[in-house]
């Protein structure tokens, strides 16, 4: 079947019918959540796995985007839940605006100015950013907040016990009136009549909220759990059993959440335990991007086997993710402790900072901690942590850039610009910040180039060899990158099966100098 769902006609983009079309009968779950199907007959749009039986094509119409069908007058269909289906990914056939924008829909980004005040952080007109949503999504920014809202308020119907009132706040309504009449609108029932129909099995206690977040399979949970465990920073972080712990702190808030996979649904099964149920849809995007639920498997890896020494590890391990982070400054500190020593060395010292200077949690018998916050690092006395000097100066100006706003992790815009001014930072280089930006900005082409890790796997000396190489792999590079340290962590055996000969010795390359002077070491196999 062919996997592009988007062709380009003029100045539009369009979907494929007959991709589509091939996509609904056959039910495949690699398409989900990347168009949706509205029925005449019945008035819903349904996922491309929906159970119900089939209709007949001259009675379908194919949209975008979930926010496109309602404006074209669909209710969702109350079987398949698209609000269940996996993300659409922002690079779906969308320009840098839009996909900019979608990321800052993500984070309450219209709940401050609305449209104009999106578009002014975009440095577009407002009207120009309602052509643009228009023109690839097929629907507004407001439409495209308000069904994600609705969507969000669905699934707590159908997956909390929470009362009507807190839970119309916790989808962003702002009263309880508002809410009863944009669900009795958008899916022509009462939410009492809606939470009766789902027929939950098990109340959670209060305070504790499950849901199941769907991903596009294929996905290598194991991967992504081993990835996390060596860098799992003690008394914040934890897995065990399958499954990944850890503590968080939304507005000052204290909770932890627990993942594990849930291979029967494609989904992850997500436990949260958290006091104020407002923040739970910041909470549920963030654990999306933290483990890559977005991505479409499909794109990257028809991208990622052009290359000859990726194509065989892409088919022994289809659906690897870059692992996200739940805290930017938390990931970059991490980052910054993990300069020029082991992976196991950097969650040591990470592991020291917390207990000497974190927030005590204790919540269980591993997470004791909440990762210390910038306004308490900028002065602290790191000097008995047992890393160099410099290094602990790094991580208070960071932390001090925090505090003063010159560096903010949340609404990034443009990414160059933040990553340039994150490099001004001494002792953060280029390799540090562009692992920052695979990790705490999810960008999937952003690249830590010169890694001694990658080098070393495709039998590669130089820095600039290794860049040439990289250019076929957009807008990839951070899936790449996550390949070949899965296979540096293996012993070098991309090297043994793929490149014929002695593998090169690769030295340590200083890259990525400060404006300051100070030289960025080259990292290896992802070491931060």
């Amino acid at each position: 079947m062919a996997v592009a769902i988007l062709t380009r006609v003029g100045k539009f983009m369009n979907l494929d019918w007959q991709v589509c079309s091939r996509a609904r009968l056959s039910r495949d779950a690699r398409f989900d959540g990347k168009f949706f199907i509205g029925v005449h007959g019945s008035g819903v749009y349904c996922r491309s796995i929906c159970p119900a039986p089939t209709a007949k094509e001259k009675n379908v119409r194919y949209f975008p985007t979930a926010a496109a069908a309602a404006e074209a007058g669909f209710r969702p269909c109350l079987r398949c839940r698209p609000e269940c289906s996996p993300g659409t990914p922002a690079w779906l056939g969308t320009s840098n605006t839009v996909s900019r924008a979608l990321r800052l829909i993500g984070e309450s980004g219209l709940e401050a100015g609305g449209i104009e005040g999106l578009a002014e952080r975009l440095g577009v007109g407002s009207r120009h950013l309602r052509r643009l949503f228009i023109q690839h999504l097929g629907a507004t920014p407001s439409a495209v907040a308000q069904t994600r809202r609705l969507h969000f308020a669905k699934k707590l119907i159908d997956e909390t016990g929470l009362p009507m009132s807190q839970l119309a706040l916790a989808a962003g309504f702002g009263c309880v009136r508002r809410f009863n009449a944009a669900i009795r609108k958008t899916y022509k029932r009462a939410p009492t009549e809606i939470r009766r129909l789902a027929r939950r099995s098990t109340i959670q206690p209060e305070n504790q909220y499950v849901f199941h977040l769907r991903f596009r399979p294929p996905y290598q949970w194991q991967s992504m759990l081993s990835f996390l465990a060596a860098r799992a920073t003690p008394g914040v972080e934890a897995v065990k059993c399958g499954s990944y712990f850890r503590s968080i702190c939304v507005d000052g808030m204290p909770g932890y959440l627990e993942v594990s996979l849930d291979e029967d649904s494609d989904s992850l099964k997500v436990h949260i335990h958290f006091g104020d149920p407002r923040s739970l849809f910041f909470i549920v995007e963030r654990i999306r991007a933290m483990f890559d639920l977005n991505a479409d498997w499909t794109d990257i890896a028809c991208a990622l086997k052009t290359d000859p020494a990726l194509e065989g590890l892409v088919e022994s391990a289809p659906g690897l993710r870059v692992p996200g982070c739940w805290n930017g400054f938390e990931l970059a500190t991490r980052a910054i402790l993990g300069q020029q020593i082991t992976v196991r060395s950097a969650t040591t010292l990470a592991g020291r900072i917390v207990k000497m200077f974190g927030r005590a949690f204790p919540a269980t018998a591993e997470l004791t901690h909440l990762f210390p916050t910038p306004e308490v690092l900028a002065d602290a006395d790191l000097s008995n942590i047992g890393m160099p000097r410099a290094r602990g100066e790094t991580i208070r100006a960071l932390a001090r850039a925090v505090c003063n706003r010159r560096i903010s992790f949340d609404g990034i815009v443009e990414s160059e610009s933040f990553l340039a001014r994150l490099m001004e930072i001494p002792g953060i280089g280029k390799w540090t910040a562009q692992y920052v930006a695979m990790r705490a900005l999810g960008e999937p082409d952003a690249f830590p180039s010169g890694d001694a890790a990658v080098l070393s796997a495709l039998n590669l000396s130089v820095a600039s060899e290794l860049e040439r190489r990289a250019e076929a792999w957009r807008p990839w590079r951070a899936y790449a990158t996550m390949y070949l340290w899965n296979a540096a962590k293996d012993g070098g055996v991309l090297s043994r099966q793929r490149m014929p000969g002695k593998t090169k010795k690769v030295p340590i390359i200083p890259v990525g100098s400060s404006r300051t002077g100070r030289v960025q070491p080259l990292a290896g196999s992802g070491s931060a």
